[in-house]
């Protein structure tokens, strides 16, 4: 079903606020605003998450210990119900020469009506950040919480 831009360009700004909480570790229950109840969320370190409960769960745990990082948008695009979001997965420090220790990520997500997302699949080359977390000499802080062994779909 293809849904009006403008609905879901709307539906995006939530989403950018949603995730910018969650980047904090609180995505509270901005979550029911922003996915649908059944929704779905692929993420390539912690794994495979159903309905806003799991996905809720997951992202408070997820983003903590990484509060220094930085996820900057590169571009997005809307082709009827589907976005593609190109952000960097960005640790703190620079290298001598002033470039950051970044990986490139994208998000692709389907979009449900109403303001909310059905289905949500990030991608990153997490050898690629493992490599810039030796580079950069970056410890995680005490309170980090490691990945679990993820939960993949079969």
């Amino acid at each position: 079903m293809a849904f009006p831009r403008e609905e879901i360009e709307a539906a995006l700004v939530r989403f950018g606020e949603f995730h910018q909480c969650a980047a904090k570790g609180d995505p509270g229950e901005m979550v029911a605003e922003v996915y649908t109840e059944d929704a779905t969320f692929d993420d390539p370190d912690w794994g495979h998450y159903e309905g806003q409960d799991e996905i809720r769960a997951f992202l408070s745990k997820s983003m903590i210990g990484l509060e220094e990082w930085e996820f900057p948008l590169q571009w997005m695009t809307i082709d009827e119900d589907r976005v593609i979001i190109h952000w960097m997965n960005r640790l703190p420090g620079q290298r001598p020469d002033g470039s950051h220790y970044e990986a490139p990520g994208f998000t692709v997500l389907t979009y449900a009506g109403g303001g909310r997302f059905s289905k949500e699949v990030d991608v990153v080359n997490m050898v690629h950040v493992a490599e810039l977390i030796e580079e950069s000499g970056w410890q995680p802080p005490p309170h980090y919480i490691r990945p679990p062994n993820p939960k993949r779909r079969r």
